[in-house]
């Protein structure tokens, strides 16, 4: 029987014309290097990132409304480092820092307001 083997790809909504902001929080903040989007794409808006072997793609939605619920959760190296980064930039962080499973996690949000999940296991993982 086929079967789902792994994921491809998270897509995100956000607004239009915000690909510059974007960038600033999942390249500058996250270190997720952006990739192209195939020329027949880039023309809809939005920006894609490369995370390990998993794609972010981020699409313009219209009647854009943040995903409060839904969200990906990042496995990042310096948890705390990255807290204390996103408290400098004035950036929203929603929760403490709190053990969840062998893992510290931590919820902020990205510009446009959809949820994001922090992650750091207790036992490092392989990229």
């Amino acid at each position: 029987m086929p079967k789902a083997v792994a994921l491809d790809h998270v897509q995100l909504a956000m607004p239009r014309g915000q690909e510059d902001a974007a960038r600033r929080f999942y390249c500058g903040v996250l270190g997720l290097p952006e990739i192209p989007k195939p020329a027949h794409l880039a023309a809809r808006g939005g920006v894609w990132f490369q995370c390990a072997w998993l794609q972010l793609h981020l699409g313009v939605e219209e009647e854009f409304r943040p995903a409060r619920k839904a969200h990906p959760a990042f496995v990042v190296d310096d948890l705390a480092a990255l807290v204390e980064s996103l408290v400098e930039r004035g950036l929203v962080v929603h929760s403490d820092v709190e053990q969840l499973a062998g893992s510290r996690r931590v919820f902020t949000e990205d510009p446009f307001g959809n949820r994001i999940e922090l992650l750091q296991p207790d036992v490092p993982t392989a990229p």
